[in-house]
């Protein structure tokens, strides 16, 4: 049907680029996401050319390094919200992995519990109970 979405069958791949991949890698690790896959430019494999990284509750991130033939050159930092049923244990993981505090954790008027982070990129990450409709 024309205009519906069955949001059960939804996934998010964030996407995003970075200046610093290993910096990003090491703290998506501590967050809780995991490696799905990391190209590597051969000449120089400081350079992640693609990576795929799941979150354990589907979807997850797709990322390389910012450079000037990238797909997303310039696209300057990205936010997400991540939903997860323990939203305080990711966001004390983020910010004990280096994130900066936004927002601290705080139960939402329109309900669930929520906070956000900028990580070691410059990007702001929501971390929440709150899944939208």
């Amino acid at each position: 049907m024309a205009g519906t979405t069955d949001v059960s069958r939804t996934t998010l791949w964030h996407t995003f680029s970075v200046r610093d991949a290993d910096t990003m890698i090491t703290w998506l690790r501590a967050i809780g996401f995991a490696e799905h896959v990391t190209l590597r430019d051969e000449a120089d494999p400081s350079v992640v050319v693609h990576a795929e990284w799941a979150w354990p509750g589907g979807g997850g991130i797709m990322f390389g390094s910012d450079r000037p033939d990238g797909a997303l050159a310039g696209t300057g930092p990205a936010a997400a919200y991540l939903v997860t049923p323990d939203p305080d244990a990711v966001f004390d993981a983020a910010v004990a992995a280096g994130a900066t505090v936004v927002r601290p954790m705080v139960d939402q008027d329109y309900g669930g519990r929520g906070g956000s982070v900028s990580d070691p990129e410059g990007n702001h990450w929501s971390f929440g109970s709150y899944q939208p409709a």
